[in-house]
């Protein structure tokens, strides 16, 4: 009932250049101003490299981010559609975490159903690399539940990927963004049945991107769950891995709508006040990787606002 009341109030407001949230804790209230970023395609660049550490940035990300042409249209790709946009839009608009899901012929997939070849994902990455100076992404690729992993594919994503690959090593998390660059990618492979990508190898394996997938389609369990598996985790600014909470939903078999895209809507919304209750129950220093489905500019700007106020230190 609360969600509810809270998104009809959200909605009636009108859009504006600096948005503005409440934030409490339990010593203090505090007001946060959130900027919205001028340019979301540089968004990075904007914060300053130089004072932008990695273990302050909260990473706006896709879940599925893959699945904008999956399936056949109006056929199955509602059933598993979890973005509208390619990979190429999704990262112009401010996306720095990519969910990759793969089976064995290297093409990208979500269940049983199937889209274009991973080359697509890696052609878009590289041309927005071409276009951005110092914008870092984290690129997630596992192989799909259910399926084997494709042959040679980490000498692959090397071969593709070599001259932007940041190589694993615990001291990235402390260190700004203009130490990092030229290189670009935090590549993290999950494969099933293959060795985990070697320490110091220029591919981070499996731990160094952890979450808790709850599956389901009541939005306030999704909701009170993450910020319960949150609150367990060691703040940011300790933290050797990265830590995902998803904003989303599932359909589920029991249920009516088995679309994802009206069902995922349920929790969409409530991405903001999310960030709010961390603040409000004391987790807030550990909130890091933030995806949704269907990612949009409030969301991005969500994530970054929350950013810019840790490196100004007032969150």
């Amino acid at each position: 009932m609360f969600l509810n009341r809270w998104s009809e109030g959200r909605k009636s407001r009108p859009r504006r250049k600096f948005s503005v949230i409440f934030i409490k804790t339990v010593a203090m209230c505090s007001l946060v101003q959130i900027i919205v970023p001028p340019d979301r395609k540089n968004w990075m660049e904007g914060l300053n490299p130089e004072k932008t550490h990695m273990n302050k940035i909260v990473w706006p990300g896709t879940h599925d981010s893959a699945t904008n042409r999956i399936g056949f249209p109006c056929i199955t790709r509602p059933f598993a559609q979890c973005q509208s946009l390619s990979i190429y839009h999704q990262l112009a608009r401010g996306t720095r975490v990519l969910d990759i899901r793969v089976q064995e012929d290297r093409r990208v997939c979500h269940g049983i159903l199937v889209t274009y070849s991973i080359d697509v994902v890696i052609k878009d990455v590289k041309k927005f690399l071409s276009e951005t100076q110092s914008e870092i992404l984290i690129l997630e690729i596992r192989t799909e539940f259910g399926h084997k992993d494709p042959a040679e594919f980490e000498k692959y994503l090397e071969e593709q990927l070599g001259e932007f690959l940041i190589h694993q090593d615990d001291h990235v998390f402390g260190k700004t963004i203009a130490e990092l660059l030229p290189k670009r990618i935090i590549c993290v492979w999950k494969p099933r049945d293959s060795p985990q990508p070697k320490a110091g190898g220029p591919l981070w394996s499996a731990g160094y991107l952890k979450d808790n997938w709850i599956d389901t389609d009541l939005p306030s369990t999704k909701f009170e769950s993450n910020l319960k598996h949150l609150s367990e985790q060691p703040p940011v600014s300790s933290r050797k891995f990265f830590y995902r909470v998803e904003n989303t939903v599932t359909p589920k078999p029991d249920n009516p709508i088995l679309c994802v895209k009206p069902v995922t809507r349920r929790i969409h919304g409530y991405a903001r006040l999310f960030i709010t209750q961390c603040f409000t129950r004391g987790c807030a220093d550990r909130l890091q990787v933030f995806s949704t489905d269907f990612i949009d500019e409030d969301f991005v700007d969500a994530c970054v606002g929350l950013t810019h106020a840790r490196i100004e230190g007032k969150a």
